[in-house]
Formats: structure tokens, C-alpha cells, sequence
């Protein structure tokens, strides 16, 4: 979920490193490998888990459509976080805690407005959840995430939601940032390595309670790893990830400070229906809410609408939650909310009408991401 390069999994290792037991836990994230510039990336081996760096997580989302006429979204994520400083360990015991595993899982039913949501925590000493090195598999349990030639492989289950996807990118694989690094802020190594696949036809099934769905629709990728943690100034995130009918997709991210304000180094980029990526820049995009929402669960009012502008695309989109109540509640994971949901789009690009889905995440408004950590 931190499709950004600040998300989710940034709470998580600040949950883990303020609530582990061991010493390890607060060696500086020097220990850890950072994100600077001049990183290459190499292909396939990038999709595969960095254990030199502290963070890392595999963020799925898409829109299915199955007979007679129905429609789900879905997300699916990875974390793994790292609580040893980067270096092996001579004799390790199986109960040891070097990395801590998370998972979230998500299913909008919307046809009927309803939203199911699950979440994984395990270690890895024991061999319940793990990420491998040396290929594309990773697992929380049951639930996992494998490669398969140029396909992705998604099977999770809990209770009565079911996910068995199969996924193969369309477009050329999207590098976000420059120089092979999403800056988040002024202090070197205060980044991520990021990128994604921004379509990706999806078949499958999808369970929900005595009902199996086969199922067709896009999906969307990130792949996302760095050892740094988000500023003391920064409170949460908006994230936009949109896919267009005309085969154009944008991702879109504001950093909140504490003051109010927008981080300087919030950004995103936009990708040609060729698959030509454009980095862009908080000058380069507007996003204004039209609306809020509060969750009578978390008490956090969310924005719930958005008009997202890129005047250099001459674009202009309405963004509309497809239900309001798509929040992950009080999770152990992260000891906060948030909030992440299918949202449907219409505009214009170019002056030619366009349509299409998406989704947003926000994070922070339950509460300033520093609050969601136990002192």
C-alpha cells in the first residue's frame, strides 16, 4: 500500500521498531542499505525481496467484473519488515525476530456496498510468512504471491472472501522518481526504489460467503522497498493510482505536513498509452477535495471526492468513491485506520472525455502517523 514511497509499511516499521524487544530493534538505519540515487535496477531479480533494506511491500489493487453483471474491487499486500540491521546471523534461532511479515486484504462488493477487510502478522523464523531472495514468492500463511513466467500469481482466503488471480502485465514495467529513486523528502536516503505495473489484465475467481465468481478486470502493481521513515513533520498521504479508457494511467501523491501544507517532495507520474512514464511534480498537479466523510468507527473524516488536475496534459478528472465505507479499522498491524477504496473517474484529457477506476489511499487521518505509534 505505500504505493508512494512513504506508505503503510513505513507505520509498520515504526510499530515494529517501538514495540520489539531486542536491542536489534533500535540499531540505526544506517545498518540498513538506503535509497540514493544512481541505483540500477535489474529485472527480474528487482520484483524479489531486498533484505538489506529495512521496508519493502507488494501492493495489488484492481476492478473485476463477473456474470451477470457484477463487480468487485480488490486489494492485496505484502510487507516485510526488517527488525535485524541488514547482516547475517551466526546461528539464528527459528524463534528469533529478524523480519516481521504483514499482509492486508480487501473485497468491495459494489453491487452491494459492502467491504471486507483482513489482515496477517507473522514472523519469519518459523516459516508461517517469508519473501524469497531468489525469485517471486511471497506468503503470509495461506495467502501468497508467486511468479509464473511474466504472470503474478494471487491467492489469498479468509473466512467467507476468497482472491485466486492470475495477472500479466500489458505495458512496459514504470520506474517512478529519477535516478531510480522517489525522493519523500530533503535528507539523503529519505526515499524508496519504486515501481509498477500499471495495467494488468486480471482473470480469476473471486469467493464471497456460498458464491464463486470467475472473474475478469485490471489490475494495478507496485513494488516498493527503502530503509528510511517519513519526517517528524509528516502527518499521512493521499495516494491516487487511476486507470484511463483511452490506455493512459496516472499516479498521484501528496505528502501532508503537520503545518497543513503539502510536502515539496510529493509528486507522481504519468503514463503514455504507449507506456512512456513522465515524472511529475507538486507543481505539476492539483488535487482539490469536494467532499468528506466520517467513519462512525474511527471518528477520522476522510475527504470523499476529489478534482485532480495536470495542466500539462490539459487533464481534468472527477474522482468518486464507489461507497465511503472502504476503512481498514483499528488494525493490530498499524494500531490506526485507514482508509483505501475502488473509486470511479470521469473527465477530460486533452479536451477528449474519458472515464475509468482507480484507487486512493489515505492515511493519517485517524490519527498523525506519530500518534499511531506506541511511546
Amino acid at each position: 500500500m505505500f504505493r508512494l514511497g512513504c506508505g503503510v509499511a513505513a507505520v509498520l516499521a515504526w510499530m515494529c521498531f517501538g514495540t520489539a524487544a531486542s536491542p536489534a530493534a533500535e540499531k540505526p538505519s544506517n545498518e540498513f542499505r538506503q535509497a540514493l540515487p544512481g541505483f540500477q535496477f535489474t529485472f527480474p531479480r528487482d520484483f524479489y525481496s531486498h533484505d538489506d533494506f529495512r521496508i519493502e511491500w507488494w501492493y495489488y489493487t484492481g476492478h473485476l467484473e463477473a456474470e451477470p453483471g457484477r463487480s468487485f474491487g480488490y486489494q492485496l499486500t505484502f510487507f516485510r519488515v526488517a527488525v535485524e540491521g541488514g547482516r547475517k546471523i551466526d546461528n539464528p534461532s527459528r524463534w528469533k525476530v529478524g523480519q516481521i511479515y504483514f499482509a492486508h486484504m480487501t473485497l468491495s462488493d459494489l453491487n452491494n456496498g459492502k467491504f471486507y477487510f483482513f489482515e496477517r502478522i507473522n514472523r519469519a523464523g518459523v516459516g508461517q510468512a517469508g519473501a524469497a531472495s531468489d525469485r517471486l514468492h511471497v506468503w503470509n500463511e495461506n495467502w501468497s504471491l508467486t511468479g509464473q513466467g511474466k504472470a503474478h500469481r494471487l491467492v489469498a482466503s479468509e473466512g467467507e472472501v476468497g482472491l485466486d488471480l492470475h495477472l500479466t502485465p500489458s505495458k512496459p514495467l514504470v520506474i517512478h522518481g529519477k535516478n531510480g529513486v522517489s525522493q519523500k523528502g530533503d535528507a539523503p536516503g529519505t526515499a524508496s526504489h519504486y515501481f509498477s505495473f500499471t495495467r494488468m489484465p486480471t482473470e480469476g475467481q473471486v469467493t464471497l460467503k456460498d458464491q464463486t465468481f470467475q472473474v475478469k478486470g485490471l489490475s494495478w502493481m507496485d513494488h516498493e522497498f527503502s530503509s528510511s521513515q517519513l519526517s517528524e513533520d509528516q502527518v499521512g498521504w493521499d495516494w491516487f493510482s487511476i486507470q484511463l479508457d483511452n490506455g493512459t494511467e496516472l499516479m498521484l501523491y501528496s505528502l501532508r505536513k503537520r503545518d497543513g501544507t503539502i510536502e515539496p517532495h510529493s509528486g507522481g507520474t504519468w503514463v503514455a498509452a504507449e507506456g512512456r512514464a513522465t515524472p511529475l511534480g507538486l507543481s505539476d498537479y492539483t488535487v482539490r477535495a469536494t467532499g468528506q466523510w466520517t467513519s462512525p468507527r474511527s471518528g477520522a473524516v476522510y475527504p470523499a471526492g476529489w478534482i485532480l488536475g495536470v495542466n500539462k496534459y490539459d487533464l481534468r478528472l472527477t474522482v468518486t468513491p464507489e461507497m465511503n465505507g472502504q476503512e481498514l479499522h483499528h488494525l493490530r498491524s498499524i494500531s490506526s485506520s485507514y482508509w483505501e477504496g475502488s473509486v470511479r473517474v470521469t473527465g477530460t484529457v486533452a479536451g477528449q472525455p474519458v472515464q475509468g477506476r482507480g484507487y486512493v489511499e489515505l492515511v493519517g487521518y485517524s490519527k498523525a502517523l506519530k500518534q499511531a505509534l506506541p511511546d
